[in-house]
């Protein structure tokens, strides 16, 4: 039986992480932890956290999972307000609930904001991280796995983007905050012999997700007619991540902690095939229609506007996720149209 501490839990990753656990695990304990910040509309967080309820009222410890035939449950979830900058709440928690395996997705995140509201990124992202770290010194665990970014590749020219690379010039506080986890990390599993995994993710996507992620905000926009921004008009390239592949890979790399003499290891998790933006609009605008977000005579030319590139922004991010597969037998596969098509569903079932 394991006990496992999952950050960030009514977030976009963490939600959908906990749900997956709640799935597939037969026993042990789930402890979500999350501050339910209002970054975004925090109305989305208390949805996911209704579906997490949901989920686990379905699996009653001790009976017949309905999800998986023939499996019984004895498994128990907790949720807790909490922000992991208040260390006395990080440090009650380890020594409550002796966690075996922490996934830390609790982060302040977004790159222009980070422009402009530093303070935020510094008291959860480095301090936060800290604490985490701390309480896992003092309270041995056996995997701390957390969230880098794509971002720390800053402005790297090569292409795709290998945890080889030097990653010695981020563009934005929030890509500093990342690179600075993974050094953080690095140091206490040589220092304590912490076994910990960062994964960079490439700009995730899917239902019920971050509202300030380009696609929602879009969807947003347009169904109000707004205009639409383009950034680097339309010369950027993402590697578009769809959110079950991001916590597939999660899942395999919580099981499996590194044993290296330093245990320390770095991942990217990311689609490996880099789209261009305006065919993220073009694809987006189709499968909106499609899902009756927008009516099929919608003037989306009307509502687009090409616009430079933003500060703190990168014209392309593009993963190099050989090492993924080759220690954990994984690439994320799901096709950018089919990705995009559950989330205009999802948004037309949400916001009806």
């Amino acid at each position: 039986m394991k006990t496992i501490l999952i950050t960030g839990s009514a977030g976009f990753i963490g939600a959908n992480l906990v749900k997956r656990l709640l799935t597939e695990m037969p026993d042990g304990k789930i402890v979500g932890v999350d501050n339910l910040n209002d970054y975004y509309d925090p109305s989305l967080k208390q949805y996911r956290l209704r579906e997490l309820d949901k989920a686990y009222k379905a699996l009653i410890p001790g009976l017949t999972s309905p999800l998986i035939p023939g499996l019984t449950r004895n498994l128990q979830y907790d949720f807790v307000q909490g922000d992991i900058s208040d260390k006395s709440l990080v440090d009650s928690l380890f020594e409550k609930y002796h966690f075996d395996i922490v996934v830390n997705l609790a982060a302040q995140a977004g790159v222009r904001y980070s422009i402009d509201n530093p303070d935020a990124y510094i008291q959860s992202n480095i301090l936060g991280f800290y604490n985490i770290l701390e309480a896992c010194r003092h309270n041995p665990v056996q995997h701390l796995v957390y969230a880098s970014s794509s971002s720390v590749y800053g402005g790297n020219k090569k292409v795709p983007f290998s945890t080889d690379d030097r990653v010695d010039n981020p563009v934005s506080l929030y890509a500093a905050t990342k690179k600075s986890n993974e050094l953080m990390a690095h140091c206490y599993s040589k220092l304590y012999n912490i076994p910990s995994t960062g994964l960079r993710f490439f700009t995730v996507y899917g239902p019920a997700g971050r509202p300030d992620m380009a696609y929602f905000g879009f969807t947003n926009k347009l169904l109000k007619g707004q205009t639409i921004q383009i950034y680097n008009y339309g010369n950027c390239r993402r590697d578009f991540t769809y959110i079950d592949d991001i916590v597939e890979g999660i899942v395999r790399v919580m099981w499996k902690a590194p044993a290296e003499e330093v245990p320390y290891a770095i991942y990217n998790i990311g689609g490996g095939q880099p789209e261009n933006l305006l065919d993220f609009v073009t694809i987006l605008q189709e499968e909106l229609v499609r899902a009756g977000v927008l009516p099929p005579d919608y003037d989306f030319e009307a509502h687009k506007q090409l616009v430079p590139m933003q500060p703190g922004d990168v014209p392309a991010t593009y993963a190099d996720t050989s090492a993924l597969e080759r220690d954990f037998g994984f690439t994320p596969r799901t096709p950018l149209r089919e990705g995009l098509r559950k989330f205009a569903e999802w948004y037309k079932e949400y916001y009806g």
